[in-house]
């Protein structure tokens, strides 16, 4: 399989990795955030999407853009707002 190699897909593919973390562990994001340790929380999902994630994309692309970390702010912590935090 090629690596992706273009910014716009693999930005497409950080934020699809990190919709399915959001969407099959919403119970574990829901605690992690009420708990105040939402990265704690869901540790080894975040560490298996990069993974995954850098397995995907040229090395070029992701030294070069952090489109994991922002598709955790856009994705996953935007979705979750609605959820009671000490923090928001």
């Amino acid at each position: 399989m090629a690596l992706i190699s273009e910014p716009e897909a693999a930005r497409r593919l950080a934020r699809a990795i990190v919709s399915d973390v959001h969407l099959y562990n919403q119970d574990k994001i829901k605690e992690g955030i009420e708990q105040d340790n939402l990265f704690e929380a869901i540790s080894d999902e975040l560490d298996e999407g990069r993974a995954l994630y850098q397995q995907r994309v040229a090395p070029e692309i992701v030294q070069s853009h952090n489109f994991f970390d922002l598709a955790i702010v856009d994705v996953l912590i935007k979705y979750s707002g609605k959820i009671k935090s000490k923090i928001w």
